[in-house]
């Protein structure tokens, strides 16, 4: 009997997509980010970004890839705003890493445990990007935490509908 280790296990479960599908869904993501609190306003509890970086974090189960791919889309983010240059990409880079780590470790193939990750992973973001504006830059934040709880439930709820359209795109071997 053979056993799988980590390694091994994670090759045989790696999620392929298309090139397109790489570039068109963070690039939709992105304008949707841009373009939807302009006409929700206040009721803009979400982060297509984060979605999208763990949906494909948690895919290829790569910390790497996934840090790359967080770090790429928060600073794009971060672009698109007039905070400082960076810290959306610091967030999204730790949670990169988190979401493609787990993967590894453990079934992620489960929606239920698929809601609970980023539902956490959009806390820990939250927590990342407050205590970097706050602590290490020193600036003054209007932050809630039931804001941030708000914002983690709209990302899982934007989770349970567009994890199974995503998953479409995988490449069948």
């Amino acid at each position: 009997m053979s056993v799988l280790t980590t390694d091994t296990r994670r090759d045989l479960e790696i999620r392929r997509y298309p090139l397109f599908a790489y570039v068109l869904v963070p690039l939709l993501a992105l304008v949707l980010q841009a373009w939807l609190p302009r006409v929700l306003g206040r009721f803009a509890w979400f982060d297509l970004l984060l979605i999208v970086t763990v949906f494909f974090a948690l895919g290829r189960r790569s910390p790497i890839q996934g840090m790359l791919m967080g770090g790429i889309l928060g600073i794009f983010q971060d672009a698109l705003t007039n905070h400082a240059l960076g810290i959306n990409g610091i967030a999204k880079t730790v949670v990169g890493y988190l979401a493609a780590s787990v993967g590894v470790r453990i079934d992620v193939e489960n929606f239920t445990i698929r809601l609970a990750l980023i539902f956490l992973l959009s806390l820990v973001s939250s927590a990342i990007y407050i205590f970097v504006v706050r602590v290490l830059l020193g600036l003054e934040l209007d932050s809630n935490w039931i804001f941030e709880i708000y914002k983690a439930l709209g990302n899982s709820l934007i989770a349970l509908v567009s994890f199974p359209l995503l998953d479409r795109f995988q490449s069948r071997d």
